[in-house]
């Protein structure tokens, strides 16, 4: 059993930076790979970026390659999107998740965060 919780998210100017982190509880994490997502109103939940449980390979959504970066820190059992150059389409509810595998499909995911809010203003 994994329990993520989320932090970081809030409102910011088009533009701006912003860095969430997630917390993982458990002494497994690091056999974990852990993806971002996000879902803005009345839309489906969407791929941001993955990594695997060793850090070294990373995923990004199109939209979001070359503007966020995720990494993770096991000894803090943590994983972090820092997210630059935001923009008002960024705004949404972003979730952390953990699985066995760093896919950009939200099924290939076993726990989830309860999510943050971020706000882009333009």
């Amino acid at each position: 059993q994994v329990q993520l919780v989320e932090s970081g998210g809030g409102l910011v100017q088009a533009g701006g930076s912003l860095r969430l982190s997630c917390a993982a509880s458990g002494r497994t994490f690091s056999s974990y790979a852990m993806g971002w997502f996000r879902q803005a109103p009345g839309k489906e939940r969407e791929f941001v970026a993955a990594i695997s449980w060793s850090g070294y390979s990373t995923y990004y959504a199109d939209s979001v390659k070359g503007r966020f970066t995720i990494s993770r820190d096991n000894a803090k059992n943590t994983v972090y999107l820092q997210m630059n150059s935001l923009k008002s389409e960024d705004t949404a509810v972003y979730y952390c998740a953990a699985g066995g595998f760093e896919a950009p499909h939200p099924n290939e995911y076993d726990y989830w965060g309860q999510g943050t809010q971020v706000t882009v203003s333009s």
